[in-house]
């Protein structure tokens, strides 16, 4: 692994140039409307995205039209690979690695404005010609999205009555020359209840948003319960991961802090008591690309953030992603795995030898967890596993269960084993009636009259463990054991 630090986006971009195959740069006009991510699709979006599609490069667009001195960086986070690169570590390991930090938090600092890169230049909003679309290079991933949409913003707010703050990334589409609508999956964020004290004393909600930051930020702040229960500040696992506590800085117009080296920073308040409809300047009923592969239904009434500056570095560079993309997939399955390995190795240590939220599951619905049965009485405690693996992460759907000989980040491997090692009657095992995900458009009872409420599922387990008294009639075809580096040696160098 590269010994370059990593501290913010840009140095992560100087440590890509590097590697060969991770970074490419493109000076060829793009609009943002659509066209950013009709590129980036074919380039390497990868996830849950409409066919032909491919894990790729990430990608900086140098000349966006109506945006002169800024530019537009997607697919940072859409490859394991890479992912693995900017953080250290190998692309198998990243759970573990996650999960260390969870455990070992180094809390957020606060740095003088001087130091402050994201207020190199400031645009207060009560300044004449003040509109944030034109400030920020926000695209709009397809034609019938409601509008331009922040997909990587690290929304950061504290709670009004105890003063703990968090980070998490939301739904942020603009929609006026001031006005931000901010999405919220409903019980699954700690900033709900933030907002929802502050709506309930009458008072407005101070909320800063954090565009274009370290890599490491942007995993941490994905998070959740009950890994992350309320009060646990997601930044402190960033700080974790880097050994060096992220650092912070007060704003200019808001009681509230954004992150200090962050290419962009929107200030604002979430306004108590004022909905707008999601798509009221395009009328399309279409909200953005979501990570299941689906355009999600614009909402109808969606909190408001009233924008009251904007900061930026000089020349600054608009971090954003394609909602089904390998990137979302890693940002929500890393934190994903090592919640399920914390959780398992608690209740039985050992036995999980790795986990991988899958990218057909978007990093939220299907996991693949690798277990070892290494006496009689492990039997049957894969399934324990995987309902272990439910509790710890409740958007989970499915769970597929594979023994150690099989490579749960090979999809083939995992068929292979789902063919040779499972027989549907007596190795699926059904938890019908479940809450899961709302986004799912399977979850509804139009799909399935059984199904009470929308977002309620059945959460199932393909168990493709060979029983243990039965292992030695299953093992695979071991092959020689060869150094191949001497026979193709432009095939294995970096391995």
């Amino acid at each position: 692994m590269s010994e370059q630090k990593i501290k913010d986006l840009r140095s992560a971009i100087e440590l890509l140039k590097t590697v060969p195959g991770q970074l490419i740069e493109t000076n060829e006009p793009v609009d943002p409307h659509a066209e950013i991510s009709g590129v980036y699709r074919h380039v390497g979006a990868g996830g849950t995205v409409m066919r032909p599609t491919q894990t790729g490069p990430a990608m900086v667009f140098n000349n966006v039209k109506g945006h002169e001195g800024a530019r537009v960086i997607i697919g940072l986070l859409a490859s394991r690979k890479r992912v693995g690169l900017m953080l250290g570590t190998k692309p198998e390991r990243l759970g573990f690695l996650l999960n260390d930090a969870v455990q070992n938090p180094i809390q957020p600092i606060t740095v003088s404005k001087d130091k402050a890169k994201c207020q190199e230049v400031v645009h207060y909003a009560d300044e004449p010609g003040f509109d944030i679309r034109k400030l920020v290079p926000a695209p709009t991933n397809t034609e019938e999205d409601a509008g331009p949409y922040i997909t990587m913003g690290m929304c950061y707010a504290s709670d009004p009555e105890t003063g703990i703050s968090d980070v998490t990334i939301h739904r942020l589409c603009l929609q006026s020359k001031d006005e931000i609508s901010m999405y919220f999956v409903p019980g699954a964020r700690h900033l709900t209840v933030f907002r929802e004290k502050a709506e309930n004393a009458g008072k407005p909600l101070p909320i800063s948003i954090s565009i274009g930051v370290d890599p490491a930020i942007e995993i941490a702040a994905c998070f959740e319960p009950p890994t992350t229960p309320l009060g646990f500040n997601e930044l402190s696992i960033a700080g974790a991961i880097r050994k060096e506590a992220v650092e912070l800085v007060q704003c200019l117009t808001i009681n509230e802090k954004a992150i200090a080296n962050a290419e962009y920073v929107i200030e604002g308040e979430l306004i108590p008591g004022v909905r707008v409809r999601e798509d009221q300047n395009t009328n399309t009923g279409k909200a953005m690309p979501e990570f299941p592969g689906y355009t999600g239904r614009a909402n109808p009434e969606l909190p408001v953030i009233k924008v009251k500056a904007i900061t930026h570095r000089v020349n600054p560079i608009l971090q954003t992603c394609i909602g089904p993309s390998e990137e979302h997939v890693n940002m929500a399955g890393i934190p994903t795995e090592a919640s399920i390995l914390q959780m398992v190795e608690k209740a039985m240590p050992g036995r999980l030898l790795n986990v991988y939220s899958h990218s057909s599951g978007g990093g939220k619905y299907m996991a693949v967890l690798q277990f070892k049965k290494s006496q009689p009485s492990d039997e049957g405690r894969q399934r324990q596993a995987a309902l272990l693996a439910f509790s710890a992460f409740s958007e989970l759907k499915h769970v597929i269960l594979v023994d150690e000989d099989v490579d749960p980040f090979d999809s083939n491997d995992v068929m292979w084993a789902l063919n040779t090692r499972y027989q549907g009657d007596i190795d699926t095992i059904f938890i019908p009636g479940v809450r899961c995900h709302p986004l799912d458009p399977s979850q509804d009872a139009d799909f399935n009259p059984l199904i009470r409420d929308h977002g309620i599922s059945c959460k199932t387990i393909f168990d493709c463990t060979v029983p243990y008294n039965l292992k030695d009639r299953f093992k695979r075809t071991k092959f020689k054991d060869i150094d191949p580096g001497k026979f193709a040696p432009e095939l294995f160098e970096n391995q």
